[in-house]
């Protein structure tokens, strides 16, 4: 059950995610819309919706925000619609990239897609390129230090598919995404609080880069999440500092 090294990897894009804390709050509403449009919004029967709401609180959203969103996106208030689109790419030393976007203008998205991996050394694909190298899982990340044993044995007493230790001490659990609530509260009533708790697409395999190739990488990567529409960023390269 041993991983790749991934903890600074993982402090690195908090880090980075930190430093764009104002782009936090706009996609989180467009997850909140999304979820409650397609699910209602009754948080209770909508776990989607539960998971952007606990996202919201967790970036101190105030409640009446989150409330007006949904009011929005099932109908009680005039709101904007935006769809899901997915792109797939390919980055630096052919890692794989997958882009998911929220948007109400689908053309103005696909281009700005497009100039940015073009302009920054990579190359957008077609649909299914990139996708099989990644698992949809429920992910949870505990730091360095934290005890396997108890990890594990609630972890998968609770449902998980994996439990992996990374070679820096981190310990992930990995579970199928129907089962990722179930799994965290158990973990947290145990008094185990993750680091990374979320619904992702893990990659299967890593490219690690490293000097020029990490930092191109880091850039384009840095340039697709800032485009207004993108709400997630995924890839499988390990790039070192």
């Amino acid at each position: 059950m041993a991983g790749h090294s991934k903890w600074a990897n993982i402090q690195h894009r908090k880090g980075r995610q930190d430093e764009k804390r104002g782009k936090v709050w706009t996609r989180i509403i467009r997850e909140i819309m999304v979820a409650a449009r397609q699910g209602g919004g009754d948080a209770n029967m909508n776990p989607r919706l539960r998971l952007a709401i606990d996202k919201a609180k967790a970036a101190n959203m105030p409640a009446d925000t989150i409330k007006k969103n949904v009011d929005k996106a099932t109908g009680n208030l005039e709101g904007v619609n935006y769809e899901e689109i997915r792109y797939e790419g390919y980055g630096i030393g052919g890692a794989a990239i997958i882009v998911d976007c929220m948007t109400d203008n689908r053309v103005r998205t696909v281009a700005e897609v497009r100039h940015a991996f073009s302009k920054y050394g990579g190359n957008l694909g077609t649909e299914g390129s990139v996708a099989f190298q990644f698992k949809h899982v429920g992910q949870l990340i505990f730091a360095p230090g934290t005890s396997e044993d108890k990890v594990m044995e609630v972890a998968l007493e609770a449902g998980a598919e994996d439990v992996v230790t990374d070679g820096d001490g981190a310990i992930e659990v990995l579970t199928a995404p129907p089962e990722f609530e179930a799994v965290k509260n158990a973990l947290e009533a145990a008094g185990l609080k993750p680091e990374v708790a979320e619904v992702t697409m893990r990659a299967e395999n890593t490219i690690e880069l490293a000097g020029e190739d990490a930092q191109r990488m880091q850039k384009l990567l840095d340039v697709i999440e800032d485009l207004d529409d993108v709400q997630d960023v995924y890839h499988n390269a390990e790039i070192s500092e």
